[in-house]
């Protein structure tokens, strides 16, 4: 029903893009640049960007979290249909979906107070100033992550999610569920990334053998 209201509510803008905005069609013949695992993160783009339809006002760019890699493994993917690129960057997870604190999402969950990470796809909003400087507010568009707005879970930069800390400890800190990245990195996100693009995070196993393997629980 959230993503439902959501793409009510930004299918205006998403038809004054939509005449200058459309989804590449050539990815596949720029598949040959890249290896398995830099197409499998398009192939995941390109069907989650068509999955979302009209609520996303660009659809050039994806971000792709594969929280089955751990948290010190750069698993943030900025996927470019356009240019037929990736690039991969740290990001963090939340406190709740790794109470261990071993650098390695073991729930996902949707309710509020959990402190954790939500599977879906989202919808990257506006810039706002918070606790941690520009974010980038996000829209939750499946049920899995339906709670993204009034848990306040965003993209910001976070000097636990940089390659210092992981040389430090050997993981990244962990957020209170939103996808925290190096201020450095982060900056990339800004520009390349918000204003109605896709995010898509889940455990999606694209260091392994290109398998995707069985959800996490997501608590109730």
């Amino acid at each position: 029903m959230v993503a439902q209201f959501n793409r009510r509510k930004f299918i205006g803008g998403a038809a004054l893009a939509a005449g200058t905005i459309a989804l590449p069609l050539r990815v596949a013949a720029q598949a040959s640049l890249l290896d398995a695992r830099e197409t499998r993160i398009m192939e995941i783009a390109k069907r989650e960007i068509e999955k979302a339809g009209p609520v996303l006002w660009r659809r050039d760019i994806a971000g792709i979290a594969d929280f089955s890699a751990h948290s010190s493994r750069p698993r943030f993917h900025f996927a470019n249909l356009e240019q037929g690129t990736v690039r991969s960057f740290l990001v963090a997870h939340g406190t709740g979906s790794d109470p261990e604190h071993d650098g390695y999402l073991n729930t996902f969950s949707n309710v509020e107070g959990s402190n954790s990470t939500s599977r879906g796809a989202y919808v990257t909003w506006e810039w706002y100033k918070g606790r941690y400087g520009t974010s980038i507010r996000l829209g939750g568009l499946d049920d899995s992550n339906s709670n993204a707005l009034p848990r306040a879970i965003v993209m910001h930069p976070a000097s636990y999610a940089t390659p210092e800390h992981v040389a430090r400890w050997g993981r990244l800190g962990r957020s209170n569920g939103c996808f925290a990245m190096s201020p450095d990195d982060f900056r990339e996100a800004l520009w390349h990334l918000s204003g109605g693009r896709l995010l898509f995070a889940d455990q999606l196993n694209l260091e392994g053998d290109g398998s995707v393997p069985p959800s996490p629980p997501i608590e109730t």
